[in-house]
This record gives C-alpha cells, structure tokens and sequence, in this order.
C-alpha cells in the first residue's frame, strides 16, 4: 500500500493563452483525485486564478517565463517578428537559469516534472536528475515550420526545439493529435470536467430550462466590442453568452454577457449550454467533446493546427466552419439556428486527463 505522504510534482506550462494552461489543470485535478496527497509546484506566466478556478487539491505557484508559442496582435493575428525576439531571449536556455530551477524543484521535494510544451522543464528535469513528461497535441517547432519561409528567424529555434522535446524521457499526446508519433500514451481530448448541474447554472444565468443556449467563447481572450453583440438583445428565440470587460452580468432580452473572469467554471458554462461558437483552440474543442455540443468553430487561417482541429470538429463535434469574415461581421448569426438543431453526442469514452494521470500514477513515488 503506498504511504500516506505527499507527492511533489512540478508542471511547467507555456504561457501562450489559457488552452494549455487548463488542460495541465484537468491533469493535475485528474491526478489528485488518484491521488489526493499529490502536491504541483505551477511553473508558468499563465495568471495564477486560472489554477485557483480549476484546482482545489495543493499546489503553489511560480511566475516564471516558461515558453513564448506565438506572439499576437490579436486573438486570431500572429506577430512573428514580436515572437522571434522573444525566442532569441529565452533559446537557447541559460545555463544559470536551468540551475536554478533544477535546484529549486530539488528544494520543493519535486520528484518528476510535467510539461505542457513548455521545454524548459525537461531541461530542468535533466539537470535536477528527475523524469520528465511531455504531454502535446503538437510542439512548437511544428508551429513554426508554417512561418519560417517568410520569417527565417524561426529556423535556429526550430533546430534547437526539435532536441529540446525529444528528450523528454516520457511523451504523451492528446487527441487530436497534430504529428501522431510512436509515444508512450495517446488519449482522448483533455479538458476539465464540469462541477455545478445544468439547472443551477440555467437558473444563475435566468435562461428557461427549455430555452436554447449558446456560449460565445474567444479562448480565454474577450471577445471585444463586436458590432454584432447589438443584435443580440434584440431576438428572443434562443440566449447567446459572450465575454465582456464589464465587472457585472448584463442581461438583456437574448443576451447574458459575462465579465471576462467570471463567477462560472467554464466548464459549467459549457455544459449548460446547447452549442459553442468561438474560436477553434484545444481546450474549448476538449470540453465541447466530452460535453457533446455542437461547435460553431472560427479556425485561424495561417495555424497549422487549425488544419488539424477543423476536420475532428467536424467529425466528432457536428461542426460548422464560420470564417473570421463571417464572425466578425455577425453573419455567423444566419448558421444559429442550424447549429441549436444538432444533437447532443453521448460519449461512452474516458477524459484523456484520466488516462495520463493513471498511467504518471504507476511509475510516480
């Protein structure tokens, strides 16, 4: 039987947007249910309520400049000469910081480290004599291929990232996985899983029971000021929910618009809700799968990824593409009606986080 003391693990995480950020957080929730005197050590730029809404097991938080993925101007607007300089700044690793945070998580009691394509924590694995796990439904230098013809800049990062995933000493990817390689562990979509019943989350938001419900979600990133949200007050047939800057809920006739760091898990929301429209990113394709909505879904052109997610949207969420034209000029409003007629899917599959925790929980002491 395995004692009753506490398992230190450390999780590094990239800080591009909150995707990664919450599907570490469905690990780690995963992991302490498994086991509950299991202790993170947050390695990561992500803001720390991210971790607070989603875990309720221990765990600290370090700010650290874990990764950079891609600079943006906006939620779908890359900025490649902004992410070249930041790489040059972090890659390759400085052998002092390495050091550091080796013998910082040697100090916490860290016996493994988990990283969510964020490659600075198998290099401080390796020099804190400790295995390391990557889990990804892609690496960055994938990403980055897409963008060096007309950025050559990216090439020495490439090169280098390229080493840096492959010794990881345990790789694990999540479907829908982007480069399917021989791995020790693929799984289903990872995602948090919902907390609260659809009826209390319907009644909180003052949506009927048998009223539809679609959630507007940006990833994490408020939707902004689209002219199309003065629509929405104006039709009663159905209830959109977006993001806002505000501090309170707004409700108005169709219309319950959120504060960006809401009182709701999204999960919750999600679940609550009869279909998603937003853009196409892992964590909200993640929790639209295993609650079995339809995902109205907004994929961003030049992201190799996309090219991997649209298709398994389409497949296994009953989606509908809506390019960034027609989300921003509201005409994804004209395929609503479509989307709230499709079927709610019945999964009959695990959460990927169950998978990957069961398989840590075998080699980790």
């Amino acid at each position: 039987m395995r004692e009753n003391r506490v398992t230190s693990l450390a999780y590094f995480v990239t800080p591009h947007g909150f995707g990664h950020a919450t599907r570490a957080c469905a690990v780690m929730a995963a992991l302490q249910a498994e086991q509950p005197d299991t202790r993170f050590e947050i390695f990561t730029q992500v803001p720390r309520w991210v971790f607070n809404d989603s875990l309720t097991g221990p765990f600290g938080y370090h700010s650290v400049y874990t990764d950079v993925g891609l600079a943006q101007v906006s939620a779908m607007v890359e900025d490649l000469p902004k992410t070249i300089e930041r790489l040059s700044e972090i890659y390759p690793f400085r052998k002092v910081l390495v050091q550091q945070l080796a013998a910082q998580i040697q100090q916490l009691g860290c016996t493994a480290v988990l990283c969510d394509v964020a490659p600075l924590g198998i290099a401080v694995a390796k020099a804190a004599g400790v295995p390391s796990v990557l889990i990804e439904n892609f690496t960055w230098e994938w990403i980055y291929e897409t963008y060096a013809a007309e950025a050559p800049g990216l090439w020495p990062h490439i090169e280098f990232l390229r080493g840096a995933f492959a010794a990881a000493d345990y790789h694990i990817q999540t479907a829908p996985v982007c480069v399917p390689q021989v791995v020790d562990l693929t799984t289903t979509p990872v995602s948090r899983s919902p907390r609260t019943p659809i009826g209390v989350v319907r009644e909180q938001l003052n949506i009927p029971p048998e009223a539809k419900a679609v959630l507007l979600t940006m990833g994490g990133i408020e939707p902004g000021q689209y002219p199309f949200l003065a629509q929405l007050p104006q039709q009663a047939e159905y209830f959109v929910i977006p993001g806002g800057s505000q501090d309170t809920i707004i409700s108005e006739g169709g219309m319950r618009r959120l504060p960006h760091h809401s009182q709701f898990f999204h999960p919750d929301l999600l679940n609550a809700c009869d279909a998603v429209v937003g853009k196409l990113g892992y964590s909200t394709l993640a929790e639209a799968y295993h609650a079995g909505l339809p995902f109205g879904y907004v994929p961003r052109s030049r992201l190799r990824e996309s090219k991997i997610l649209g298709p398994y949207v389409q497949r296994e969420l009953s989606g509908i593409e809506i390019s960034n034209a027609e989300f921003d000029e509201g005409r994804w409003l004209d395929v609503l009606p479509d989307l709230l007629t499709r079927p709610r899917v019945q999964r009959g599959v695990p959460n990927g986080s169950v998978e990957i925790a069961a398989f840590v929980s075998k080699w980790v002491e």
